[in-house]
């Protein structure tokens, strides 16, 4: 009797922690299968032109589900484009709008994420302070949101892009990808529906058009912009002259040495 009663808590702590282990088992295979895709789906879309984006799908699914219509009268209109195919005013102007230390940067402004933080403690109104490279791995990737684990995501995406592609890519995926308008995403796109015209003959007033409403493509119009359109417009078209023009740019337009 005493010894069947030794053998006991061995078996019953066995049972017990059986699940535990199961637990493990499956979250670090669901981890591992996690990064694997990512660091994979990461350099597939080094190379290939991207299909779609997540920001893409996202938008087709929400006009779906509208109650009125079932998202009938939604229309993607995207078309990839490369990069040498997309005037240099663009890309000039976006990083003068969006990031101005694209090209020294590792994914990251930290100076600017504090200005943004110690801004938004006092302001309702929040400022944003995410580099181009943040925003491609969100658009892509992921969902929206201010969420502790989706911000946490982002920074590992943002990493990826930043060690696994040139910045080149992620400029050319940027403006590929970029929300445009309602249905419209990329420049190419947004080209041809406002301005008549492809990507690659963009001047640099369109092109600086298009920038200023980056931050709210829904409810801005690059041809019939408001006045606050219109000031942001000479604002990032003095930016592009204070970087220096095109040649600022012209390591992002040109077949550049590749990461890694």
């Amino acid at each position: 009797m005493r010894r069947s009663r030794e053998k006991a808590p061995p078996s019953s702590r066995a049972r017990i922690s059986s699940p535990f282990r199961t637990l493990r088992t499956v979250l670090l295979t669901a981890l591992l299968l996690f990064f694997a895709g990512s660091i994979g789906l990461t350099l597939l879309f080094r190379w290939v032109p991207v299909p779609f984006s997540s920001l893409m799908v996202q938008r087709q699914l929400a006009a779906f589900w509208q109650k009125d219509d079932g998202g009938k009268d939604f229309h993607l209109r995207y078309q990839w484009v490369g990069i040498n195919r997309i005037s240099p005013y663009v890309s000039l102007a976006a990083v003068a709008a969006e990031d101005q230390k694209f090209l020294k940067h590792d994914g990251f402004d930290f100076n600017a994420m504090s200005k943004a933080w110690e801004y938004n403690q006092h302001h309702k109104k929040q400022r944003g302070a995410s580099t181009i490279s943040q925003q491609v791995a969100k658009n892509l990737f992921l969902w929206p949101g201010r969420t502790f684990l989706r911000k946490g995501v982002e920074a590992y995406f943002t990493l990826l892009l930043e060690w696994l592609w040139p910045k080149q890519r992620i400029i050319e995926v940027y403006l590929n990808i970029a929300e445009l308008g309602p249905g419209i995403f990329g420049v190419e796109a947004a080209s041809r529906t406002y301005f008549h015209k492809p990507a690659a003959k963009l001047s640099p007033a369109e092109a600086a058009t298009l920038a200023a409403i980056l931050p709210s493509p829904l409810s801005s119009s690059p041809v019939h912009p408001s006045g606050y359109i219109r000031g942001r417009t000479r604002h990032i078209r003095q930016q592009m002259r204070n970087l220096g023009g095109t040649g600022y740019v012209k390591p992002l337009t040109r077949k550049s040495p590749q990461k890694g």
